[in-house]
């Protein structure tokens, strides 16, 4: 089979080339490393660098592609609030690239990395799937746009979409520095360097649900595999949650406060049943499994 992943060379997208690489599957990677990284990229993938936002260059490599992994992404929350342009242009533009190419291309399946933010702050936990999405922020509302199209392109142009909403992902390759750094790997780039992990004032009251790189994978392969309706968002979440105070105690050392960021949802908390129903998936690595395996690779 020949598959096409988006971001292929980032975090999350250069996992999923490799399960797809050692399942004997042939592999396109359209990134245009942004944030992705070269070294990211499983040497036996053909490597294209691009941008989604240009639709006439990514176009072409959608031939003879039976699936479309769509990871590539402007993906943190506080870079969409500084600067809203640039996330809006690869998040929904270079998205609706993706879709159009791929329905041009007779592509059977897009498989969409979507986002819990989509859920903002709610009143009921854990969040389901058929909850009122309240984003707070562009890209929050951005990956909600995604979503859309994905159903739009599903009923108007017959184009089978699945969109995964991840919860907290994390894990090796993981970005570690700069704006686009998720929390555990802020820590661990902290440990290392022997500074000081930097945890907001209300860090206890701010639980996530953190979801292993590994599960993140096994939910897009069974995306792949399984016939779902068009359109279908499903959340991808361990539906227990822990404190940041509590990832940071994990990694161990020395804590200081800083003041809370806009945007961030104070709880996130991942109702998984649909997952479990419509392609079988489950969580299988702990938060304390996977912490443990990063401080191992991060030498701490």
């Amino acid at each position: 089979m020949r598959a096409l992943v988006t971001g292929g060379a980032g975090f999350i997208g250069s996992h999923i080339v490799d399960r797809l690489i050692a399942e004997g599957n042939e592999v396109i990677v359209l990134d245009n490393l942004t944030t992705g990284k070269q070294e990211n990229v499983n040497p036996r993938a053909t490597f294209v660098k691009t941008d989604i936002i240009d639709y006439e260059k990514i176009a072409p490599h959608f031939a003879g592609a039976e699936v479309a992994f769509h990871c590539a992404a402007l993906a943190r929350i506080q870079p969409s609030i500084i600067n809203p342009l640039p996330p809006n242009s690869v998040n929904i533009t270079g998205t609706l690239n993706v879709l159009w190419a791929a329905h041009k291309a007779g592509v059977k399946k897009v498989v969409y990395s979507a986002s819990s933010s989509a859920y903002g702050d709610q009143t009921e936990f854990p969040l389901r799937e058929d909850m009122t999405p309240k984003p707070k922020t562009p890209y929050s509302l951005q990956k909600l746009v995604g979503e859309m199209y994905c159903k739009i392109f599903g009923s108007l142009y017959n184009l089978p979409t699945v969109c995964l909403r991840y919860f907290n992902v994390y894990g090796p390759r993981q970005i570690t520095e700069g704006a686009y750094a998720a929390v555990a790997g802020i820590f661990l780039q902290q440990r290392q360097s022997g500074g000081p992990m930097t945890v907001v004032e209300n860090g206890g009251e701010i639980r996530r649900d953190f979801t292993n790189i590994a599960d993140v994978v096994e939910a897009n392969i069974l995306a792949m595999e399984k016939t779902v309706p068009p359109g279908e968002v499903i959340n991808i979440g361990t539906g227990k949650n822990y404190s940041i105070e509590e990832v940071a105690n994990m990694i161990g050392g020395e804590i200081t406060h800083i003041p809370p960021r806009p945007g961030d949802a104070l709880v996130t908390l991942a109702d998984n049943t649909k997952a479990k129903q419509l392609l079988g998936w489950q969580p299988n690595v702990s938060l304390e499994e996977g912490i443990a395996e990063l401080k191992k690779l991060h030498g701490i």
